[in-house]
């Protein structure tokens, strides 16, 4: 034998030590059979160890020397043949000598031995998907066989999706390695599913096809679904029609889905168990919505409650009871008339064949509130209720289930001034009040409050008469006055003109403030219109009739310089008298302009007792001095003091002789005035 044909291949080892099993299964009967069986083991048992490393087997190796020794001639095909058949060799025993040559191999009875071995087991390549059988299930493995010479182990975790898997059932495999450490041949379920998932989910897509799905847990607006070893999302609106409450029973469930959307390039996959009941339910709905009619009355189930209506299932078809429809009193939310899953009796109100939309009503199945009213209430009538909505303009009492009436805001308060309605009243007050309109055709009623008290201008002029004096409260300024409030509903104006005799008031703001206590005095009274004019420095008799007698003409006195401004200046005089002085009557002596603060001589040149104004100068004072010193002074005229002297003289005189102690008397009382006024 030559150096080649001692290194046997891998290969021909294997196939010399399989001959002999083919010929023996051929020849032999049942019985014989399973003795051959047992040296078909031996002879696996041999061919993995030549698998591995060159052929050491101690048999194969002594059936070579002896072929080697012997040197025997090689029998012919049909010889050996005959031999086979008559007494099958052990492999260890088998001449292989008889089929090493090349055209041997290519002998009809080669090929016919091949074929019979290629029956007896399959050839298994790594990284391929196979089909296998469940031969074996235990509470965490499952023993698979693909025909191989040993088994595959998966663990029952991939087949989580597939509850009812049971031995002898067909499952695809993917073999990751021949051999482990262990020499267990390694499979994959879950690799095997992953591999035709993509082309099963596109399948599935394109054809409109029904999945089962396990559900393997909750996130984030739905659930994780395991569809063919591939993650997919559903929805938590595409779980069912209805809507669902509490996702958790559904993890660990297995159940049936339609591929709705596919992402490739994410590798995302959207199922949705909806869209399998959607057209059953869309042909019910049709059948549902071609049998309304109008006032039809169907029972339906709570099915969603929202803050404008409750949705109802009428069985395969929703409708809207809108928020107005629920009952004939006010409802401020729907949950406080229905429940979720609660089963009531509806009436169709109208609805829309195109849209397929509902409109129901529950309050329309009794009988309208107004209806049962009593007939003899009138207008004027006094009626008991309670306030359930409040608005700025008004607030609606209930004065029974489902009849309301409307207070306006000008019906609380016989006063005129703008208020608003939550100033009177609040939610949930129970009050009486007059009934001012009634419609029960319109089902309208208007209701007032203040009608439950006097009108205080029925006897106004006998109440306030002109003259009469009253404590008032300040409501509001305006830029001509002030607008008081005698009492609720009484009203009345000071013009700014009548606030103060001596005081220059340019806003009301500058003399008193708003809810301050001010006295004042009628003055007139417009019953008609309900207005009243008042006047608060009518409380004091009018200084100017003194003063008329004071501020002559040309007399002098001291006064100070308190606002200065382009056209004059305004002069502090006595008594609390303010003058007004141009600018060329303020230069001094020294050619200087007189300043803010500074005290001075002023001579009257004018004065106006109705429009309450005294025109002085300083540079008269001075001036006068001049040329009355200048003047020539004739011995006759010595005790003679000139006319302009004499004026001055004559008011010095008034001033000082006439009216000095009720001047005093009456500026002392306007300071004293000033000061409570200026206290409150």
């Amino acid at each position: 034998m030559t150096e080649s044909k001692k290194k046997t291949t891998k290969k021909e080892v294997v196939e010399k030590s399989e001959t002999p099993v083919k010929q023996v299964k051929k020849a032999k009967t049942r019985e014989e059979n399973q003795e051959v069986a047992a040296e078909t083991s031996a002879a696996e048992d041999v061919t993995s160890v030549v698998a591995e490393e060159p052929v050491v087997e101690p048999e194969v190796a002594d059936a070579a020397e002896e072929v080697k020794k012997e040197k025997k001639p090689r029998k012919t095909e049909p010889e050996m043949e005959t031999k086979v058949k008559a007494e099958p060799k052990p492999a260890s025993e088998f001449d292989w000598a008889a089929f090493e040559s090349e055209e041997q191999k290519d002998s009809p009875k080669y090929k016919e031995y091949e074929s019979l071995y290629d029956e007896t087991l399959s050839t298994v390549a790594v990284d391929e998907v196979v089909i296998g059988t469940v031969i074996q299930m235990t509470s965490r493995e499952v023993v698979i066989n693909i025909g191989y010479k040993s088994e595959g182990v998966v663990s029952l975790n991939e087949f989580r999706y597939n509850p009812n898997l049971k031995v002898g059932d067909k499952v695809e495999v993917y073999v990751e390695s021949q051999e482990d450490k262990k020499g267990q041949l390694l499979l994959s379920h879950k690799k095997a599913r992953a591999i035709n998932s993509w082309d099963r989910v596109n399948a599935s897509l394109e054809k409109d096809e029904i999945i089962t799905g396990y559900i393997k847990c909750r996130t984030k607006g739905g659930m994780i679904v395991d569809v063919f070893g591939i993650e997919a999302f559903l929805p938590g609106s595409q779980i069912d029609v209805k809507p669902i409450r509490d996702y958790d029973v559904f993890v660990g469930k297995t159940m049936e889905f339609k591929v709705v959307k596919i992402n490739q390039e994410f590798k995302n996959v959207v199922v949705s168990h909806k869209a399998l009941i959607e057209a059953e339910l869309e042909q019910q709905k049709k059948e549902i919505i071609a049998k309304l009619e109008k006032g039809q009355v169907l029972e339906g189930t709570v099915k969603n409650i929202t803050s404008y209506g409750v949705f109802i299932d009428l069985g395969g078809v929703d409708g809207l009871i809108h928020i107005t429809d629920l009952s004939w009193g006010r409802v401020n939310h729907p949950e406080e008339i229905v429940q979720l899953d609660q089963k009531l009796n509806v009436v169709i109100l109208d609805f829309d064949d195109d849209k397929k939309r509902i409109a129901l009503g529950l309050k329309q199945l009794t009988p309208h509130p107004w209806d049962s009213v009593d007939p003899d209430l009138k207008i004027g009538d006094k009626v008991k209720g309670k306030v359930v909505v409040m608005a700025d303009y008004g607030a609606f009492v209930e004065i029974a289930p489902g009849v309301e009436g409307l207070i306006h805001v000008s019906e609380m308060s016989w006063s005129q001034h703008l208020r608003s309605a939550q100033e009177f009243l609040k939610v949930g007050d129970e009050i009486e009040a007059v009934i001012l309109t009634l419609d029960r055709a319109e089902r309208k009623m208007s209701l007032g409050i203040k009608q439950l008290k006097p009108d205080p201008w029925q006897n106004i002029d006998e109440k306030y008469t002109v003259g009469s004096k009253h404590m008032a409260k300040v409501r509001n300024f305006t830029n001509f006055g002030v607008f008081v409030e005698i009492e609720e509903g009484v009203d009345g104006l000071i013009h700014i003109s009548d606030l103060s005799w001596t005081k220059k008031i340019k806003h009301p703001a500058e003399f008193t403030s708003i809810d301050a206590e001010i006295e004042v005095i009628v003055l007139e009274i417009d019953k008609e219109n309900r207005r009243l004019s008042l006047g608060h420095k009518q409380l004091e008799e009018n200084p100017w009739d003194v003063f008329e007698n004071i501020f002559t003409v040309d007399s002098v006195h001291e006064g100070t310089v308190v606002e200065v401004f382009d056209k004059g200046a305004v002069i502090a005089l006595p008594y609390g008298v303010e003058g007004f002085a141009t600018p060329k009557h303020l230069v001094k002596e020294d050619g200087m302009m007189a300043k803010i603060e500074e005290k001075l001589m002023f001579k009257v040149i004018e004065f106006n007792k109705s429009a309450k104004k005294i025109i002085v100068s300083h540079s008269r004072v001075y001036e006068d001095e001049k040329k009355a010193a200048e003047a020539p002074v004739k011995k006759s005229e010595t005790s003679t003091p000139k006319k302009s002297g004499r004026k001055t003289k004559t008011s010095s005189e008034k001033t000082t002789l006439g009216d000095i102690s009720q001047l005093a008397a009456l500026k002392e009382e306007m300071e004293e005035k000033e000061n409570k006024a200026s206290n409150k």
